[in-house]
């Protein structure tokens, strides 16, 4: 598949991601000591499937979701794109704030540009790797929290490195999306829509969620708390963040390809440094900002045609 121009319609369907996307990184810090993390991204991905239920409900009945020749990648998506990314995410949330969880996800376009050199032998353009690079040096600056000094000594928190752990996942769920098995391309493709491919998607996914759900409360103390505010988080995670998000970035993914797509996730950031100023009183620091300003300038560098 070669991966067509972007125009201003891709542009805004890659630029609203990003926006749900950080306010799902707010969302989960709120849902810290409410929702056990792993429960929350399983219930989250079960009220999603429901909510896309009666418009996708005739793939359910065709066995092609499940044969052998497509069960084993379709399993592979359902696990990093809902049972894992989303996971480690609302983890990683329990010891670290939006604002730098987001930007650790800007290292996303180093994983992107790496996984399609060395499995898909996709070779980057110079500027590609400068921008990435650029948006590496704004994520050591988080790690380091300002004092680049620290680097030499650093000592990741937990948080950290699930939010790395996350990223690479997330990489992998693109590529899988941009670059799927014959028997998913051509004549061979399933005739299913957006919402029948998203549904099976979710199917798989809750396989993973569920068991790691299971995992979660068997080896933790973490409980559900009541609270007012809780339907309105657990619908907008599976709304905005979920079915939005993801099928505005299947079709971002699927024009423009994995890498240049990348460097879009790296507007969440942004959004979630005005979100966590607003509502969580966690204002960005100056580190924070100069970050950004690598991460900006790597967008910039990347989106320059040779």
């Amino acid at each position: 598949m070669t991966p067509h121009k972007l125009d201003a319609r891709i542009a805004f369907l890659l630029t609203l991601p990003p926006i749900l996307w950080a306010g799902n990184a707010i969302v989960g810090r709120l849902a810290v000591g409410t929702v056990p993390p792993v429960a929350l991204n399983a219930v989250r991905w079960a009220i999603a499937a429901l909510l896309l239920m009666p418009i996708a409900w005739p793939v359910l009945r065709d066995a092609r979701w499940r044969q052998r020749e497509r069960a084993p990648y379709l399993l592979l998506l359902g696990g990093f794109g809902m049972g894992s990314y989303n996971a480690l995410q609302y983890l990683a949330l329990t010891t670290s704030t939006p604002v730098n969880v987001t930007l650790i996800a800007a290292s996303m376009p180093v994983w992107m540009l790496l996984i399609g050199l060395l499995v898909y032998r996709t070779h980057p353009r110079r500027n590609d790797w400068l921008g990435a690079l650029l948006s590496l040096a704004g994520v050591a600056l988080v790690l380091s929290r300002g004092d680049l000094g620290v680097l030499r000594r650093l000592h990741l928190v937990t948080g950290d490195l699930l939010m790395l752990l996350a990223v690479f996942s997330w990489s992998l769920y693109s590529w899988l999306l941009a670059r799927p098995p014959a028997a998913m391309q051509g004549e061979q493709r399933p005739p299913w829509n957006w919402a029948e491919f998203l549904l099976v998607q979710m199917l798989y996914g809750l396989l993973w969620s569920g068991a790691s759900a299971g995992v979660e409360a068997a080896m933790s103390n973490a409980t559900w708390h009541w609270s007012p505010w809780l339907p309105a988080l657990l619908l907008y995670v599976a709304v905005g963040p979920s079915l939005i998000a993801y099928r505005c970035w299947g079709l971002g993914v699927a024009t423009v390809g994995p890498a240049v797509a990348a460097f879009f996730s790296n507007l969440t950031p942004a959004f979630a440094a005005l979100m966590s100023a607003a509502l969580l009183g966690e204002p960005p620091h100056g580190y924070h900002l100069l970050a950004f300003a690598f991460i900006v300038a790597g967008i910039a560098l990347s989106s320059r045609r040779s």
